[in-house]
């Protein structure tokens, strides 16, 4: 029986996952088994039919693992004998563990959609042979329909149209897309740009059935209207992958995913560990249990659970959700509370915002409008949230804001904020957007605290 300090069952978190525990126990030996041939990099499947040409462009090597001294075991999993400490691989193989790490991930919602199974009908699922199959059959569609308006509809929506002569449609059933992940005025702002592309969005609507007699050849909409399509995307969101976890016995909680402390250890064994999408996780703000899915929650969740498995180096701050997405070309970021999800749970807030060039002078070549959208606690003056929308420097800004909410910065300390500036590079430190937008609170704040 083959034997390992340190055993990671899963993909793209497992890896991160492996390589935290080699760099604080370089003395560990760490295997990584995975089903999966390929690893693709989730964030990019959408780009796979658009800007990156195809699936063998979206993976991420093995010599990683490699070059980290981590061993490979491709194969599925398909038992864990807590009490013996060994997993039991498809093959009969067993590899015997003293840590062990569940880094599964999650699969794709399938709703219950009379013809969903028909030929021609995608969930996004993160198999490269599968993808690379969706990748081909593309290349003959005329009339697409996406089923689903966040930010795996969106992508695919503007990423598919690209080099094709092809129709592409949005189903969503909320009022406006992205409205799970961005404030109204960000999503107006990004349907406006997608409906530049000729792509047709579809709100307040609903898929009552997929049709056609085997193959798919349009669909149903809840008031009656039907649509032609030869193909569709489903983006509607994902499950944890925990079938394997809740065979071991391992405690499950929230929607689902495995019950974990904040050192990542879970509740059931002490020598267990999750993370990224198939782990329960609490919000930064209120400790609540929350159903979010993102790579920037999933690799800090990876690095903390690699760094205490021999001991408790970190701890896990909370779900603070940032993230970013291109439409159309603008870049959309968000990081933690959006003004909706604010007034939701009751918090009392005060709002700043700003706009600027994200160059300085504005007439530089491919200068863009950058606009920034702050959002305050009354009570406290921490900031609790920030929206950006612009050119490719959101993608950065908004981690700048994740790093201010995790500190608990206040509008005050933000205010002093020490921005180091480029003509080419950034806005003018005199009109930077983040520090405006918090200038505009300061007054309102000192009359609230």
């Amino acid at each position: 029986m083959k034997k390992a300090d340190v055993v990671v069952l899963g993909g793209l978190s497992g890896i991160t996952a492996g390589i935290s525990c080699r760099r604080h126990y370089p003395d560990k030996k760490v295997i990584l088994i995975r089903k999966e041939g390929t690893v693709l990099i989730p964030c990019g499947i959408p780009y796979i039919y658009g800007t990156v040409g195809g699936p063998e462009n979206n993976v991420i090597p093995d010599g990683l693992l490699e070059n980290n001294g981590i061993e490979l075991i491709k194969g599925e999993a398909v038992d864990v004998d807590r009490k013996k400490k060994v997993v039991t691989m498809k093959d009969g193989q067993e590899i015997g563990y003293e840590k062990l790490v569940f880094a599964t991930g999650s699969v794709p919602l399938l709703p219950p959609i009379p013809g969903i199974d028909k030929e021609n009908v995608f969930p996004v699922k993160k198999e490269f042979d599968y993808l690379s199959e969706v990748h081909r059959k593309m290349d003959d569609v005329k009339d697409l329909v996406i089923i689903g308006g966040g930010f795996i509809g969106m992508e695919f929506a503007d990423e598919c149209r690209k080099g094709r002569d092809i129709k592409v449609t949005v189903v969503e059933a909320l009022p406006r897309c992205l409205q799970m992940a961005m404030d109204n005025e960000f999503c107006d702002e990004a349907q406006a740009k997608m409906e530049e592309t000729g792509v047709k969005i579809l709100v307040n609507e609903r898929v009552e059935a997929i049709l056609g007699n085997g193959e798919v050849t349009g669909v149903r909409l809840s008031g009656g209207k039907e649509l032609k399509a030869d193909m569709v995307i489903l983006g509607i969101g994902a499950v944890p992958s925990n079938d394997l976890a809740k065979k071991a016995g391992l405690e499950m909680g929230f929607k689902n995913t495995i019950k974990v402390d904040r050192y990542m250890q879970t509740y059931t064994d002490p020598d267990i560990y999750a993370c990224g999408d198939c782990a329960e996780k609490q919000s930064f703000f209120d400790g609540r249990p929350t159903g979010v899915m993102l790579a920037s929650i999933a690799t800090s969740e990876a690095r903390i659970a690699g760094a205490n498995l021999f001991s408790p180096n970190h701890q896990n701050c909370g779900a603070i959700s940032v993230f970013s997405t291109v439409i159309n070309g603008r870049a959309f970021g968000v990081a933690g509370l959006t003004e909706r999800v604010a007034n939701q749970i009751g918090a009392r807030t005060v709002i700043g915002t700003a706009e600027a060039p994200d160059t300085h002078p504005g007439g530089m070549p491919n200068s863009c409008q950058t606009k920034v959208k702050l959002i305050f606690s009354k009570d406290t003056g921490v900031i609790m949230g920030g929206s950006i929308s612009g050119g490719k420097p959101v993608g950065e800004m908004i981690n700048v804001l994740s790093a201010c909410i995790m500190h608990r910065m206040t509008a005050d300390d933000m205010v002093k904020f020490q921005m180091g500036t480029h003509p080419a590079l950034t806005s003018s430190p005199i009109v930077y957007p983040i520090v405006n937008a918090a200038c505009k609170v300061v007054i309102p704040l000192r009359g609230s605290l």
